[in-house]
């Protein structure tokens, strides 16, 4: 039993003891000039960075920063890096401060208004409009212009869309920076700026903030004392749902930090890879390094703390390690196209998801306007409610539940679709919720009927039937019975949110209309429904 214990204390050790020494990113990156300010994609398929002084800036070699961009290739290399276009490199001094998960939105340095640059401290937003960008506009923070006095201003903006991370000094010409949060309401309104609190910010300089997928886990670069030297990279956890109380932060240590500055720490959404910048050993003033954050080892032991994979002959496990403190936890990264549910072209749209449980909503994004596709990422810990947002289109809701933590996840190929506002057409609502067997409306359903009650508010000729189904369990008269009471009962809902009587009809069909086979457990939960249809526009 001892020698059991002590192979287990040392096979725990040496998983723990893991961990890879940065290394440079190579001539694909790095030159002679500076090169900083890494910023991965969420997919981890393209890396965003910036050059200063390069010949091939838009202002060359005489004082300039353009940001540049690399794409991940099929054969698992970085090709060449390239320069971004003007729409992201307009000025002489250019900064891109974070991408969105989707690729089609990023936060950049500097207020444009119509494109044209202006003489306020701030930062806009790009988009893209089908392949390319279009021109930045602004990005309205109230009181930052007045409050941003220091030399610098970073910014980073959350995979949920919903949190805005900045750094700069109240004090005028400071170099000392304080990291800052904002927070976007439901109607698209910035909250000033506020703290992020004593536990990170201190009289050294706290900026470069990057916040991971997971929502939760918070790096940035400090030049406090009882570090490694200069700058170095720290990390800390959000405690609670608010955002001013935090672990107490903690040195990433020599495998990332050193006696130079390492600056602009970045992860991709899988937790994989992290992206830095640093003067330590570099070709330039400033090279880009990475590091491995999970490592994967052969054991024949179950290990909790570790993630498994497939089984090799040896009928051991490949398992994936990282040290639990200081990375992300796993999110879910789920992608697909917005489509038109009668014609099944591509939509432009809003993507929004809420919790499913209480209707808050925990995050935004939008899709690409050419081509309808979407990304977002989810992390563990809630039920989700998701649908897309497009005028003149009913949004169909989904929900997927990620209660249970998991390991990293892509869920791909996941439409959205939206019906057009349209006689004749079948809207099937699927985050309405029934206490099993009976008519009873669960309260998550409230939040979607509430959403349609406010449509049929704002089309006031419009007239629906709600339409009840089941499946096939129990006889033809108990589901014809059942169907109806709950489509009554959806109806009774519009009603009293003062919906006129006249304009919204119900009616069960119990399992005469299924859309799927009653021969498995899932096609049973999908005829389960209930659906609407626009009887008259």
């Amino acid at each position: 039993m001892k020698h059991f214990f002590v192979f287990g204390l040392l096979f725990f050790v040496l998983k723990q003891g893991i961990s890879q020494r940065a290394e440079t990113l190579g001539s694909a990156f790095n030159t002679e000039y500076s090169e900083l300010h890494p910023m991965v994609a969420p997919d981890g398929k393209t890396l965003y960075f910036e050059r200063i002084s390069h010949p091939s800036n838009n202002y060359g070699k005489e004082g300039s920063t353009d940001v540049w961009f690399s794409d991940f290739t099929k054969d698992n290399r970085w090709a060449v890096a390239r320069k971004m276009n003007n729409s992201i490199n307009k000025d002489r001094y250019n900064s891109l401060f974070s991408i969105t998960p989707d690729g089609n939105t990023a936060l950049i340095r500097g207020v444009y208004k119509n494109g044209r640059k202006e003489n306020e401290v701030g930062i806009s937003v790009c988009k893209k409009k089908g392949a390319n960008w279009g021109q930045p506009e602004k990005l309205d923070i109230p009181k930052l212009d007045g409050m941003c006095k220091g030399q610098y201003l970073m910014a980073f903006l959350s995979n949920s869309g919903k949190v805005l991370l900045l750094s700069f000094s109240e004090k005028k010409n400071s170099e000392e920076d304080d990291l800052y949060f904002c927070l976007l309401d439901k109607s698209g309104k910035w909250s000033k700026p506020e703290s992020l609190g004593p536990d990170i910010n201190t009289s050294a300089s706290e900026t470069t903030p990057f916040l991971a997928a997971d929502n939760n886990t918070l790096y940035f670069a400090s030049n406090r004392k009882s570090g490694e030297g200069g700058f170095d990279i720290w990390y800390t956890k959000r405690r609670g749902k608010g955002w001013e109380s935090w672990t107490k932060p903690v040195n990433l240590g020599p495998t990332t930090n050193s006696k130079e500055d390492e600056l602009y720490y970045s992860i991709d959404a899988s937790g994989e890879y992290a992206y830095f910048s640093s003067k330590n050993k570099a070709i330039g003033k400033s090279d880009l390094f990475r590091i491995k954050l999970r490592e994967e080892v052969a054991s024949t032991s179950q290990d909790a703390a570790l993630a498994s994979s497939t089984n090799n002959a040896n009928n051991t496990k490949t398992e994936k390690t990282e040290n639990a403190l200081n990375t992300p936890t796993p999110i879910v990264m789920l992608s697909g196209v917005v489509k038109d549910q009668k014609s099944g072209r591509p939509v432009e749209a809003k993507i929004v998801y809420e919790n499913l449980e209480d209707g808050e909503e925990l995050g935004v994004a939008y899709s690409n306007p050419a081509t309808g596709e979407y990304k977002i990422v989810l992390p563990y810990g809630n039920r989700y409610a998701i649908r897309a947002e497009a005028k003149d289109f009913i949004p169909v809701s989904k929900n997927i539940d990620l209660t249970v933590q998991g390991t990293f996840k892509e869920i791909k190929n996941e439409d959205l679709v939206v019906a057009p506002i349209q006689t004749g057409v079948k809207v099937q609502m699927n985050n309405i919720f029934f206490e099993f067997g009976r008519a009873t409306l669960q309260a998550e359903s409230f939040f979607e009927l509430d959403r349609m009650a406010e449509m049929m508010q704002s089309n006031q000729n419009m007239i629906i039937e709600i339409q009840g189904h089941t499946d096939n369990v129990g006889s033809d008269e108990a589901n014809l019975k059942l169907s109806q009471q709950r489509a009554d009962a959806v109806r009774d809902y519009f009603l009293k949110k003062k919906l006129p009587m006249e304009r919204v009809r119900s009616v069960g069909f119990g399992e005469a209309r299924p859309i799927a086979s009653n021969a498995t457990t899932e096609g049973q939960a999908k005829n389960r429904r209930v659906e609407f249809e626009i009887i008259r526009k």
